[in-house]
């Protein structure tokens, strides 16, 4: 869970959840991963903070995004 008394940003706590879910193998390759609805229901963040998180997760090459379909994981 998202702690919003530490120091780091509540998006990045959130792109740690999934990327330790993704490295665990949790979200296997190839499968999506929460959407944005999803992280902001389960987290209580807003959609600005859900969708940076999966766009830190695109920028380290985990995840890419299939227009409408969503956010998968790049098989390594």
């Amino acid at each position: 869970m998202v702690d919003r008394e530490w120091d780091t940003p509540v998006y990045l706590q959130v792109a740690a959840i999934i990327r330790a879910d993704i490295e665990t193998g949790r979200i296997e390759p190839r499968r999506p991963v929460p959407s944005i609805r999803t992280l902001c229901e389960t987290y209580g963040i807003a959609r600005m903070t859900a969708a940076k998180s999966l766009h830190v997760l695109a920028d380290e090459g985990l995840i890419r995004q299939v227009p409408g379909r969503g956010w998968f994981v790049i098989p390594r």
